[in-house]
C-alpha cells in the first residue's frame, strides 16, 4: 500500500491546502494529513477545532486519513509506514527551505521520499498566515477557504 503523510498547521485549512489534498490523495493509496503539533506557534483554533475542519472538508477523499503528530514529521512517516511526505509550495520563494528540509529528512530516514507539488495558480497567494489577518480586519476570504471554514473563521473573530 502506498501511504504519504502530507503534515501542516492546517490554521486553517486554505483552498490550497484542500488543492494539494486533493491531487495527493489521487497519487497515493492513503494520504494522512496530519496536524502538526508545534509549541512555538500560537494557533488560532485548537488542535480539536483543526482536525474537525480537516475531516469535514476531506470527507469526499475516501483515502484521507486525518490525524496529529508531535515531533519530527520524518519519524511519524516511518511510524505510519509512509513512503513519502507531501509539501506544498506555493512560490519558488518556498523551495529553498523545503528543500533543505528534503535533505535533512532524507538524511534521518532514507526510505521515506519527500514530493513537492506546486499548488494550483490561483491559490499561489494563499497561506493561513495571510487569510487570518484578511478574516480579523473584515476582508472577504470567500475565495481563500472552504464555506465551513470561513464560517469558522467569522465565529471565530466576532467572540473576540
Amino acid at each position: 500500500m502506498r501511504i504519504a503523510v502530507y503534515p501542516g498547521s492546517f490554521d486553517p485549512v486554505t483552498n490550497g491546502h484542500l488543492d494539494i489534498i486533493e491531487r495527493a490523495a489521487v497519487l497515493f493509496d492513503r494520504l494522512i494529513v496530519a496536524v502538526s503539533l508545534n509549541p512555538g506557534k500560537k494557533p488560532l483554533f485548537t488542535v480539536e477545532e483543526r482536525l474537525d475542519m480537516l475531516k469535514e472538508v476531506t470527507q469526499p477523499f475516501y483515502n484521507v486519513v486525518i490525524d496529529t503528530f508531535n515531533g519530527l514529521t520524518v519519524n511519524y512517516a516511518k511510524e505510519k509506514e509512509a513512503q513519502a511526505i507531501i509539501r506544498g509550495l506555493r512560490a519558488i520563494s518556498d523551495f529553498e527551505n523545503e528543500f533543505m528540509m528534503a535533505l535533512t529528512n532524507k538524511k534521518l530516514q532514507t526510505s521515506v521520499e519527500t514530493i513537492f507539488l506546486m499548488t494550483r495558480a490561483e491559490f499561489s497567494f494563499i497561506s493561513s498566515s495571510a487569510v487570518k489577518e484578511v478574516a480579523y480586519f473584515g476582508g472577504c476570504v470567500k475565495d481563500m477557504v472552504p464555506p465551513v471554514i470561513r464560517e469558522r473563521l467569522q465565529s471565530k473573530f466576532k467572540s473576540r
